[in-house]
């Protein structure tokens, strides 16, 4: 018996293997040019490297701080510090960094963690097209970047669930040295910060993984026209619901939504009858339906709970400290661009000018606190209405700082070179002997706008406290308008 029901179960998976084959043989072939596949490939490339880079650096801090933390604890009670670090969690943290650097397959039977459709669908997508590839228009290179995308990204999906386990590890760790420090009284600040520093590395990684998860599953222009294109193909459909990481955990009979499918099931009034007689009377409907109401409103509630402190995801590291969401961005996301306008009347010894400036900063915190540096032009036009005449009156290298103090406002400075004379070319920047310098203190302004190329208005009123000591002297007070873009 059991061998005849292998036998068809056999032969039921090669039949519909067949007809989704046939299926496929029947469709017209699509057209994805080798920019969206060299795309694919390149953005699978840069989130496994990014990836593999972050969980390296998470490591060697840990690493770095357990070593910290032992010295210190060992001042407190030798023998006890001894047992808790009697396990190598150096050779551990290597155990999980040499996994997540060489793992390459994805196993969802062990699937943890959030679920990203988008993600699962794009899997799916390039083992569809590597498994019919009489459907794409293109050539042996083209069906080497499907291969080399759908590699690097099984390897990706390997490493967020490898971070899974890292984080667990860490969870536990964690857990293990807190029980360790509550015997003491009285802790060393030294020791308390370094705990303190362990739980937030903990939380900004997770959210670094949950950030790159985020971008693999937010697609592109790009990447939404592959998946439009695919997804207009019935075979393509069919191969989805065979064998998304849903239909893995989920898996339907094969006689799905036929007639058969709902042979023997209870009708709705057996089910009805069935609750009359559990809970008696015949307001037994109102009362279920009462109390699934309330059971709906405390799980919405719980749910809001989970997703104010652990935003949605799986992990829940509620932080004990006010968390810096800038230092889970790359470099260039915590960069801002911005252009400023100063302008200063006529005097004895300068004509009417204007300065033109550029200036890249980079952001420290969420408050908007920032440092950077820039450029400006000094535009001259003339020394009145009946005189105009447009030149080149100067140049000015900045630097500057802005420090959130209240609400919109900052404390600003900086540090400038001016030069303060008309140029003709590039040749003023070879020395820096006959610029002016420039010390600028003051406050500044953030005025938010909404427009689709700026961002913020900032009116900054500065003092050069340097300007008393220039020769010929120049105006102390500056007042500017800057942009951010």
């Amino acid at each position: 018996m059991r061998t005849s029901f292998l036998f068809f179960s056999i032969l039921f998976f090669f039949l519909s293997a067949h007809c989704q084959q046939n299926q496929a043989a029947n469709e017209d072939p699509i057209n994805l040019s080798q920019k969206i596949l060299s795309a694919l490939n390149k953005r699978t490339a840069s989130l496994n490297y990014e990836m593999s880079a972050q969980t390296q650096q998470f490591i060697r801090r840990l690493k770095k701080m357990e070593e910290k933390l032992k010295q210190h604890l060992y001042k407190l009670d030798s023998n006890a510090t001894r047992n808790l670090f009697l396990l190598n969690t150096n050779q551990q943290y290597s155990l999980i960094q040499n996994k997540i650097n060489t793992d390459s397959t994805f196993d969802d039977s062990k699937f943890a963690g959030n679920y990203y459709a988008r993600t699962d669908t794009l899997t799916n997508s390039l083992k569809f097209l590597q498994q019919y590839p009489q459907l794409l228009q293109t050539n042996a290179a083209g069906m080497n970047e499907i291969k080399g995308s759908l590699a690097k990204l099984q390897q990706l999906e390997a490493k967020f669930q490898d971070a899974e386990q890292l984080k667990q590890f860490v969870r536990e760790r964690k857990e293990q040295i807190k029980q360790y420090l509550l015997q003491f009284t009285h802790l060393p600040g030294s020791v308390s910060s370094l705990y303190d520093e362990y739980n937030k590395e903990l939380f900004y990684y997770n959210q670094q993984v949950r950030d790159y998860q985020e971008m693999l599953n937010d697609p592109d222009k790009i990447m939404k026209k592959m998946m439009t294109l695919l997804e207009r193909l019935p075979a393509f459909q069919e191969f989805i619901k065979s064998n998304s990481v849903i239909a893995s955990l989920f898996p339907s009979a094969g006689n799905y939504g036929t007639s058969q499918a709902i042979a023997g099931l209870q009708t709705r009034d057996q089910i009805s009858q069935m609750i009359s007689a559990q809970m008696g009377g015949p307001n037994a409907q109102s009362a279920l339906s009462d109390n699934v109401a309330s059971a709906q409103s405390q799980l919405d509630d719980l749910k809001n709970r989970i997703q104010n402190y652990g935003q949605g995801g799986a992990d829940i590291d509620m932080p004990d400290f006010k968390p810096n969401t800038q230092k889970t961005k790359s470099f260039l996301k915590r960069l801002e661009y911005g252009t400023n306008i100063q302008t200063l009347s006529s005097s004895y010894f300068f004509p009417a000018t204007t300065d033109l400036g550029l200036s890249v900063g980079y952001k420290l915190n969420d408050k908007g606190s920032a440092i950077g540096f820039g450029g400006s032009v000094k535009v001259g036009w003339g020394r009145d209405i009946s005189h105009l005449a447009i030149s080149g009156q100067g140049a000015s290298l900045r630097s500057y700082g802005d420090f959130k103090l209240k609400g919109s406002f900052y404390a600003s400075g900086g540090l400038e070179y001016n030069y303060q004379q008309q140029f003709y070319s590039g040749d003023i920047l070879k020395s820096l002997n006959s610029w002016q310098q420039s010390g600028l203190v003051g406050i500044s302004k953030i005025i938010s706008i909404k427009t689709k190329m700026l961002k913020k208005t900032k009116l900054q009123l500065l003092w050069d406290f340097l300007s008393y000591e220039q020769v010929p002297k120049t105006q102390p007070v500056k007042f500017r308008v800057g942009y951010s873009f």
